[in-house]
């Protein structure tokens, strides 16, 4: 039989096969611990926020006879409350609607008027309205409860604004990390950079359209609604793309990571942001989520009111990412000068030679 077909032998077999380096114990466990880390990273970044939520400094009013009123102001005013006295029921109700306080209680010597914004801090409310019903059964009188900013009659429970979280944070990941792949490099950044901005119109246009005439979740101004969905996702979107063309993969996944694991379970898109303890409540609303579940509330309950805050915090990531995309160009651009430079050097030495 020829060489060429022989058999090697079984020694020459196992030579040949790859072998673990010794490193390998090693790094397996490095990999296990590390991604061990970041599940009960997750486990807390979700779990916490819900197990110390609660009425945290939430603003309401109160208003009656004086004496009743200051009485029961000095009783509230704490941790859980931070309590206003108005001077009659039109200025209470006007502070609501203008998102001054987030409801509040009329005293009355025939009843309690509680005053409530529901889809403004839905588990506010639903605190408020206890803590008027047990203030009228201590005196023994009646609470009437008055939404004067309901949901929606189609989802009266704002299930559809609640789920709208991760779509709205997964709006801004899948075009940052599609468009990179797509279009690497710095020759394509603003390839990229166009992609992030048409994206976030049609997603916004899209995802308005589904919570408003699909689920009937939203009501206000559709087209205000979706220019401030798309500024959300853009703030995302851009801020990915921005850190991925300066830092590579690592920056993008760090990005990802942030926004995951803290902006969107610290939103408050589902309980409105005065049910999570306050330090974590405003580095909530300063990330896109919460700024974007913020700006949504404004749009689409209550005619723009408040909505100045979040658009600028949106804003601010927008340019964020896009100063991170210049920078990113300025270098690329830098270093492809540096190289054509080089390889004409070398050209000129060689004809020379």
């Amino acid at each position: 039989m020829s060489e060429q077909y022989r058999t090697p032998p079984a020694e020459a077999v196992e030579t040949d096969a790859p072998r673990p380096g010794p490193g390998t114990p090693r790094k397996l466990a490095a990999v296990l611990l590390g991604l061990t880390a970041v599940v009960v990273l997750m486990l807390c970044a979700f779990a916490l926020p819900s197990v110390n939520g609660g009425p945290h400094e939430v603003p309401i009013g109160v208003t009656g006879p004086q004496a009743a009123a200051e009485g029961l102001r000095a009783k509230l005013d704490g941790p859980e409350w931070d309590v206003t006295v108005y001077e009659d029921t039109a200025a209470l109700t006007t502070a609501i609607q203008e998102r001054e306080v987030a409801g509040g209680l009329a005293l009355g010597t025939g009843g309690i008027d509680v005053y409530t914004a529901t889809a403004g801090a839905p588990t506010a409310t639903g605190a408020l309205t206890a803590l008027g019903n047990a203030a009228a059964d201590r005196q023994h009188v009646k609470a009437t409860v008055h939404d004067l900013v309901p949901f929606p009659g189609d989802d009266p429970r704002g299930a559809g604004l609640a789920a709208a979280g991760l779509p709205l944070v997964f709006g801004g990941i899948f075009p940052a990390v599609l468009l990179t792949r797509l279009f690497p490099g710095h020759a394509h950044l603003r390839t990229r950079f166009a992609g992030v901005v048409l994206f976030s119109l049609l997603a916004g246009a899209a995802i308005a359209g589904c919570l408003q005439y699909g689920t009937g979740s939203l009501a206000g101004s559709y087209w205000l609604t979706a220019l401030g969905l798309g500024l959300g996702m853009a703030a995302l979107a851009m801020t990915f793309i921005g850190l991925e063309a300066l830092a590579g993969f690592a920056g993008l996944g760090a990005g990802i990571a942030v926004m995951m694991l803290l902006g969107n379970p610290l939103s408050g898109l589902g309980s409105g942001p005065y049910w999570l303890p306050s330090g974590w409540s405003s580095l909530g609303q300063v990330l896109p989520p919460g700024a974007s579940g913020s700006l949504l509330r404004s749009l689409a309950f209550f005619d723009g009111t408040g909505a100045a805050v979040p658009a600028l915090t949106l804003a601010a990531w927008v340019a964020l990412g896009l100063v991170l995309l210049l920078v990113a160009d300025r270098r690329g651009g830098k270093t492809r000068h540096d190289g054509a430079a080089g390889a004409a050097e070398a050209e000129t030495h060689a004809v020379t030679a």
